[in-house]
């Protein structure tokens, strides 16, 4: 496979993970935490699994990048701008699950 369809996996999978976290009530789409239909999931918890999948998307982006090459080395620059672009990502899930007006 080639650079750029690498590229695009990564773009894709970090733009899906950014919003996981605000679609569903369950941890990491997987683990139910509670029974209870009037749960909400807090935001800490949701912040929380935002920064998980954050270094998840970027250890599968260090390994995909692994195997074209070079693994180039970052510094904190590359992690700020990364992680502020996984926010950016995770803004339409937010605004879904907070900002979007609820009808009754």
């Amino acid at each position: 496979m080639n650079v750029s369809l690498f590229s695009w996996v990564v773009i894709i999978l970090a733009a899906f993970a950014a919003n996981l976290p605000f679609f569903n009530q369950q941890l990491f789409a997987l683990v139910p935490l509670r029974k209870e239909t009037a749960w909400v999931k807090p935001i800490w918890v949701r912040l929380i699994e935002l920064v998980a999948l954050y270094f998840v998307v970027g250890i599968v982006a260090h390994f995909l990048e692994a195997g074209i090459g070079n693994v180039f080395t970052q510094t904190w620059e590359f992690y700020a701008i990364t992680g502020c672009l996984f926010l950016v990502l995770a803004y339409p899930g937010y605004v879904m699950r907070y900002l979007r007006k609820k009808h009754a």
